[in-house]
């Protein structure tokens, strides 16, 4: 069974974090949400999340994939945390796959996991919270080699479908969507 790490930090949006964790176990996906601090997280609107374990407890070869929710705050907060910043890099160091959505994707790119030329999306407006890398306006999800990201709250749902046919097949992917009724 694959297994997907998902760091919250204060301030996190909380439509992607619920939405990321959800689909993926739904997929049969082990899905450890991992608090950057003792209790619980307050995230971007006010709500109040527990974590899983604490990301000072989890060692990066024991996942598949790594996946940052965004927000503004928890963005800043998750590239702040030098934790976060060894988990990611180790992750690219094992070529293990990478998820970054909303403002998240700046952290990539502020921490090396994204350079140059790689391909990515944000949200609108926070491209120029990074460095480096080659901002795609108007795509919803951009793949560059492991490492996927994508615009926003309202793409949590296809970005997490996503995830779950890379680590799971088509089959699984199609066997999650169909029961969430999204649009077509």
């Amino acid at each position: 069974m694959p297994k997907v790490l998902v760091p919250l930090a204060e301030g996190f949006e909380e439509m992607e974090g619920v939405i990321l964790i959800d689909v993926l176990r739904r997929a049969g996906v082990e899905v450890v949400s991992a608090a950057l601090q003792e209790g619980p997280i307050t995230a971007a609107r006010g709500t109040r999340h527990l974590a899983d374990a604490l990301i000072a407890d989890v060692n990066a070869g024991d996942f598949d994939m790594m996946v940052l929710p965004g927000g503004g705050p928890g963005a800043k907060n998750l590239q702040a945390d030098t934790r976060v910043g060894a988990l990611l890099r180790e992750m690219k160091e094992k070529d293990r796959y990478i998820g970054a959505i909303c403002a998240a994707p700046n952290v990539l790119r502020n921490l090396g996991i994204l350079e140059k030329n790689d391909p990515f999306v944000c949200f609108p407006g926070t491209e120029t919270t990074g460095q480096g890398g080659e901002y795609r306006p108007g795509e919803r999800i951009v793949k560059s080699g492991k490492v996927l990201t994508s615009v926003g709250p309202g793409s949590a749902f296809e970005f997490a479908l996503e995830l779950v046919e890379i680590l799971c097949g088509r089959e699984a992917r199609e066997k999650v969507q169909g029961p969430l009724q999204l649009p077509a």
